[in-house]
């Protein structure tokens, strides 16, 4: 998965950026345009979405709004638009930060830096009794590890890191077997009822992998069950 979705309709100042980020260490995609940016991540994510709001057609609020249905994947709107208004409508519409153009480029690869290791520099996940090393990609139930494939392994991460989000079965699809597999998308169904298998009471009335009708599914916390 690409480390940073830039999504900025200037070219020149886009390519900028991405260089920038690449010097530092991420990998980067630029798109110019809302729709470009909408029809990358759906099929393919980003663990981080850095967004311009003034795009061509669809703008990068609408961006931010789309992106919001289906991930909390951390978005930064970078902008001309410095109206206080402007701030908190994308604020409201879930973006993570709001930095003002031009900015200091120090002060955005800071921003960006405490975002990833806040978000992703974390060696596990638990949930109750439910633990997963993601150093050495063992899980663990009741403090015992239990077999996984390296695709469970992937898939459960995905929806514990994403727990209270309805993930469209298209989006885990594409970021779990890639948007040019050769995986049948009834793949997914088949995982899902392994991972139940595994880590729920009664896997026939999942609690903690919720099936979302006509969408996708659902991570359950434990905390939530109760």
């Amino acid at each position: 998965m690409t480390d940073i979705l830039v999504v900025e309709d200037n070219s020149e100042m886009g390519s900028l950026l991405c260089d920038f980020l690449k010097n530092e260490g991420y990998s980067t995609v630029l798109c110019e345009s809302g729709e470009a940016a909408i029809d990358y991540f759906s099929h393919k994510g980003a663990k981080l979405v850095l967004l311009d709001v003034m795009l061509p057609n669809v703008d990068g609020l609408t961006v931010c709004r789309k992106i919001r249905e289906s991930s909390n994947t951390p978005i930064i709107i970078v902008s001309a638009k410095t109206e206080k208004d402007d701030k908190l409508t994308g604020l409201l519409l879930g973006a993570d930060d709001y930095i003002e153009k031009p900015y200091d480029i120090d002060i955005l690869l800071a921003k960006i830096s405490g975002i990833f290791k806040r978000r992703y520099q974390s060696e596990s996940i638990t949930d109750g009794n439910i633990r997963l090393d993601k150093i050495k990609r063992i899980a663990y139930k009741d403090n015992k590890p239990f077999d996984m494939t390296q695709k469970e392994f992937d898939l459960l991460t995905l929806l514990m890191e994403n727990s209270g989000q309805t993930l469209s079965k298209d989006m885990i699809f594409n970021k779990i077997w890639g948007f040019d597999s050769f995986s049948e998308p009834q793949t997914l169904t088949v995982h899902i009822k392994w991972l139940r298998q595994k880590i729920e009471e009664s896997p026939k009335s999942p609690k903690r992998i919720v099936t979302v009708w006509g969408v996708g599914y659902r991570y359950e916390q434990e905390a939530d069950l109760t």
